[in-house]
């Protein structure tokens, strides 16, 4: 029988305890049970060698060594090597993201970071990796959306379709979820940026936009072409029934 995701152990590395006290009660919250703190490599190699956990989210900057380096002997330990990894950094540029990311992380997620966010991609990386627990099959209809060859599970966060699984941020989730509401009907752009916002949304129809993108690419077999989330000009966005 599989594990349920929540009952994988999650090691935090990152020199901020406020920071890892943080995030590991948020994640408790989420329902995670297991939840380990290292704030140097020293820690995070004590807590690897004798907890073994499934999952680590992965500070660069340490006081005594750096996560790239930490992601090394991760990798070179064949009882450690298929631990599935997030980065979590202030290091913004791309040059760190594609090094981390090309060291063998499944993620890079730069500071300041929603907490939501970083739940459902750790998640989602839970699924792909360990498969995790079947729901019920009346929570599946309600928390998956079937967009022609592509599924959208809400809970994970993720999209697969035969090309692979792509992660939903939180923005582009809220903005799936109210379409999805409303399938087959128009969504007005105050209606979706209400919805995904709150009342401080008036200047966010360009990001909507940019978001819809960015979400189409995920969700659509032609971005270009899209079948299912289609514009309404000047009103707002309807999610198709079917395509048309």
């Amino acid at each position: 029988m599989k594990k349920d995701i929540y009952d994988y152990k999650i090691l935090i590395v990152d020199d901020n305890t406020e920071l890892r006290n943080m995030l590991g009660g948020f994640l408790k919250k989420e329902g995670y049970k297991e939840i380990y703190n290292a704030g140097s490599c020293a820690e995070a190699k004590e807590v690897l060698s004798s907890t073994r956990p499934e999952f680590i989210i992965l500070d660069i900057n340490l006081p005594d060594g750096d996560g790239f380096a930490l992601m090394k002997d991760i990798k070179k330990d064949s009882e450690l090597e298929n631990i599935p990894v997030l980065f979590l950094s202030a290091r913004d540029k791309d040059a760190d993201r594609l090094f981390g990311l090309g060291l063998g992380a499944d993620d890079y997620m730069v500071k300041p970071f929603l907490m939501k966010e970083l739940s459902l991609r750790l998640a989602g990386i839970l699924k792909r990796t360990y498969g995790g627990a079947e729901r019920p099959e009346s929570e599946d209809r309600e928390n998956i959306l079937k967009l022609g060859s592509h599924t959208v599970d809400f809970d994970a966060g993720t999209v697969s379709s035969e090309s692979g699984v792509e992660t939903l941020t939180v923005k582009e989730i809220g903005i799936l979820k109210k379409l999805a509401e409303n399938r087959g009907k128009i969504v007005t752009f105050d209606n979706l940026c209400m919805a995904v916002w709150g009342d401080n949304y008036y200047t966010y129809e360009n990001t909507v936009m940019v978001h819809m993108r960015r979400l189409r690419e995920k969700v659509e077999d032609e971005p270009s072409k899209p079948k299912y989330i289609v514009t309404k000009r000047g009103i707002g966005y309807k999610l198709n029934n079917e395509p048309g």
